[in-house]
């Protein structure tokens, strides 16, 4: 497999440093607020890439942190703690908001197919661990103290800015345009790796430390949740591209000068999911969480297949329109499926399967190009194999894709064996579901009673809207 590797820029061989075994790191969500879709492609294409590593009989070991401390508004280390923010904003505890959005991130990714990593570490319970390699870091003259707050020192580096050619001058102060000069750092790039109570004293978390009371910067988690479950040398590291400079970028400062050696060699970052206007995010008006797609009337699977559709490098546009192009592509792929459950006969042809497996694994091995290994499903499908050798393949692909193939299938034949809906309901349903969509949702309740008026019971399931007579 060849993967492209943001640190090399370059596409490489994928090969582990263990022969058959893959220490594979995810950096988690903040979990302050629900993840928007745009967060969610990042893990579903994650997951493909996990799932295809396995697929292919490697031992894959994947860690992932929760953010439940440290993660500030601004990556110049200023303003607030983005889980205070959440508990201002709903008047509640930071661990009653952490505990909630954790639960709320899960759902969204069991609605999704994503796998659970293997270890999934908040990181409030990792006090102990931060404090260890921070101390190392100002023993070994990568750290220094200024102001109350425990620093890294870039300035210590041979190469600090590893996935862009900075140059220093072009550098806003404090990292970015508009963030404000920390005048306790002694060059622009450097990072909090501990926050004293000598700034932001309404934080909720405080921990001892042997710099006083305080908590954790945000870098400092993932290195040390990523050393800890999977040791000194990381295979693969993924994450958003927004993170890789200065997320991942201090992550390797850290990791190395801790560690005194290379630590990750692959990188592997998902491109934006773009609206209209922009990149979507949480501040930005264009709020779209997995609920309200269900809400709309889109299966959750539906949006997977929709970012399936595009290469993981690519910028995706997300638009209603778009997406309701990947329901309808999705809906035909299905319709196309349902009919080989009913003629299962016959042997599987081994040559034809390895034939089109091929394809298969060649668009995975690819760079994982997902939108060709939709293509091989299709190419199944057209192919001449019979239904057995074609089902066989639609069920090891989707031991990867995650798009719920057959079972979809099965799924559309008990729909197709209730009785015919009348027209009259039909139209009143797709009236419904443009009012939904305009967000009348009072005109969607008077054509929801009209609909039970004639006798017909309509509701949103993740698999879509569904009618029903109803009961006697």
């Amino acid at each position: 497999m060849q993967i492209y590797n943001s640190l090399s820029r370059k596409k490489e061989d994928f090969i582990p440093r263990e022969a058959g075994k893959v220490s594979m790191y995810t950096c988690g969500p903040t979990v302050y607020h629900y993840a928007h879709i745009g967060n969610l492609r990042s893990y579903i294409m994650e997951d493909v890439l996990e799932k295809y590593l396995r697929f292919t009989g490697l031992d894959v070991k994947r860690v992932m942190n929760i953010t439940d401390v440290g993660h500030l508004t601004s990556d110049g280390d200023t303003g607030d703690d983005k889980m205070l923010k959440g508990a201002k904003r709903e008047h509640k505890t930071v661990m009653e908001i952490a505990k909630f959005y954790t639960d709320a991130f899960f759902a969204d990714c069991a609605k999704l197919n994503i796998k659970t990593p293997d270890a999934v570490v908040p990181a409030t319970s990792y006090i102990d661990e931060f404090i260890r390699v921070i101390s190392s870091l100002m023993e070994k003259g990568y750290a220094y103290e200024a102001g109350g707050n425990i620093y890294f020192d870039t300035g210590k580096l041979d190469k600090y800015y590893v996935f862009n050619d900075f140059k220093e001058e072009d550098l806003a102060v404090g990292v970015r345009e508009g963030v404000e000069e920390d005048s306790n750092k002694r060059n622009k790039a450097d990072f909090v790796l501990w926050f004293t109570k000598s700034k932001f004293d309404d934080q909720e978390l405080k921990w001892d430390s042997p710099w006083g009371v305080g908590y954790p910067g945000w870098h400092i988690e993932c290195s040390c949740i990523s050393m800890k479950n999977l040791g000194e040398y990381l295979d693969l590291h993924c994450g958003g591209i927004d993170n890789a400079f200065p997320h991942h970028t201090n992550e390797i400062a850290q990791s190395e000068a801790y560690l005194g050696h290379e630590w990750c060699n692959y990188w592997f970052h998902v491109h934006h999911l773009n609206t209209n206007s922009g990149k979507m995010s949480k501040s930005s008006g264009e709020f779209l969480t997995v609920s309200l797609l269900e809400e709309k009337g889109y299966a959750p699977l539906v949006y997977r297949f929709f970012c399936l559709q595009s290469h993981y490098r690519k910028n995706l546009v997300f638009s209603w329109e778009n997406l309701d192009n990947a329901k309808v592509t999705y809906g035909k792929l299905i319709a196309k499926i349902a009919p080989l459950l009913s003629d299962k006969g016959g042997d599987i042809d081994k040559p034809e399967f390895e034939r089109l497996m091929s394809g298969f694994t060649s668009a995975l091995d690819n760079d994982l190009n997902t939108a060709l290994a939709v293509t091989a499903v299709y190419d199944v499908l057209k192919s001449q194999s019979n239904a057995a050798t074609k089902l066989a393949l639609l069920k090891e692909f989707d031991k990867v894709l995650g798009l719920d193939l057959i079972g979809a299938a099965e799924k559309s034949l008990e729909v197709s064996e209730t009785p015919e809906i009348p027209a009259e309901v039909m139209e009143l349903a797709e009236q419904r579901k443009t009012a939904r969509k305009e967000k009348n949702f009072a005109l969607a309740d008077e054509l929801r009673d009209k609909i039970t008026a004639l006798g017909y019971e309509i509701k949103e399931t993740r698999q879509g809207t569904e009618i029903k007579p109803l009961e006697s």
